[in-house]
């Protein structure tokens, strides 16, 4: 929306399995804005498939969809130049999308205040435990990992973004934060622009 003027509302969205049939997820509330075409998939119908076949124009998706990986005429990446794409929206903006929120129950974080402290600094050890393998596969130009240039790959990143790309936390993401929460309210997903200290415990805010 805010690079190319994208409008949700004036697209057709069409949900379901990506290369193979499944019903929309029920396991959290399914929030459809006003004014939205959103449908499921026909039965017995996967989104790859459908795009492939050009009865969808654009997919989003978290994974490569198999129409790809099995190198299909018919598909491609939206942006082929992608990276150089990505990292100049990060050089300007200081956003890397985040992979996850992790969350918790209000009731329990009442009675149990600490434990909010506690999931964010396992996370943390857990993060630096991955993190460290590939500052130690560095003394071997990664080749424990079998990727060709990877320790290049690495310096770049490094130098972009210092070596930790994937920071925890909220003070480090705040500027992610607040822009998911502002599309939130821009595409009709939530009915109240929320901030961030709203929805994260005042304990964690400075982390």
């Amino acid at each position: 929306m805010d690079e190319y003027g994208f409008r949700p509302e004036e697209n057709r969205w069409v949900i379901g399995g990506l290369d193979t049939p499944a019903p929309p997820f029920g396991f959290v509330p399914q929030v459809w804005p006003d004014g939205i075409d959103i449908s499921a998939a026909p039965e017995g119908r996967a989104l790859g498939p459908m795009l492939d076949s050009g009865e969808l124009d654009v997919l989003f998706t978290a994974n490569v969809p198999q129409t790809v990986l099995d190198g299909s005429p018919h598909v491609t990446r939206l942006f082929p130049d992608f990276e150089t794409r990505e990292r100049d929206y990060y050089r300007r903006t200081g956003i890397f999308p985040m992979m996850h929120t992790v969350v918790v129950r209000r009731d329990l974080l009442t009675r149990h205040p600490w434990v909010a402290r506690a999931v964010y600094e396992g996370f943390l050890a857990a993060k630096e435990a991955g993190a460290r393998r590939y500052r130690q596969g560095r003394r071997l130009y990664e080749a424990p990992f079998m990727v060709p240039w990877l320790n290049a790959l690495y310096e770049e990143n490094a130098e972009l973004m210092t070596e930790d790309w994937w920071p925890y936390g909220v003070a480090a993401n705040r500027a992610a934060l607040d822009t998911l929460l502002r599309y939130h309210r821009e595409q009709g997903l939530t009915a109240h622009r929320w901030t961030i200290e709203e929805i994260f415990t005042p304990d964690l805010l400075e982390t």
